[in-house]
């Protein structure tokens, strides 16, 4: 086999053993998410096992002295002229190269949304918990506790009162 033939063999086995099927499994929510993702890893699986068998085998060397003996030198030895002759080409990467450079920028640019998404996500819960407290001390709470936490409400009171508008 090739050399690059074989490295596309390693590389893709070394990404299913990294893929975290199961912990994408429980991301999916709707019944045709699940099926499209069984259809997914199916058809992964039929393509990592095609390259794991069929194009990870050397082909078996010829048995030239076999045929000679049936057929005759002269014919096998046109044969394995033409057979040794033919040249498979190296495959040559010109995708990647062009590609890389996007896909590194995209993971920085992901690693940036994660952040801000693990920020909000901070944030909110920490709103969730003022405002399960609230819900919870709110029929026994005064107003001087609740503008405690809210000094801006007082404040546009305050000047509401001071400027004598009461709302209409």
């Amino acid at each position: 086999m090739s050399g690059s033939g074989k490295k596309v063999v390693d590389v893709a086995f070394k990404a299913s053993k990294n893929i975290d099927w199961e912990g994408m499994a429980k991301l999916l929510v709707s019944d045709e998410a699940r099926k499209e993702f069984a259809t997914l890893r199916h058809t992964f699986d039929e393509v990592n096992s095609t390259l794991q068998t069929k194009f990870s085998q050397e082909p078996e060397p010829i048995d030239w002295e076999y045929y000679r003996k049936g057929i005759g030198s002269r014919l096998v030895d046109m044969y394995k002229e033409a057979y040794e002759s033919v040249e498979i080409p190296k495959f040559v990467d010109t995708v990647t190269p062009q590609y890389k450079p996007k896909f590194d920028a995209l993971l920085v640019e992901l690693k940036e949304a994660e952040e801000k998404s693990l920020k909000e996500s901070e944030r909110l819960e920490k709103e969730i918990a003022e405002v399960q407290e609230l819900k919870q001390k709110i029929s026994t709470m005064t107003a001087d506790e609740y503008f405690e936490k809210h000094p801006e409400l007082k404040k546009k009171f305050d000047d509401e009162i001071r400027n004598d508008y009461w709302g209409y």
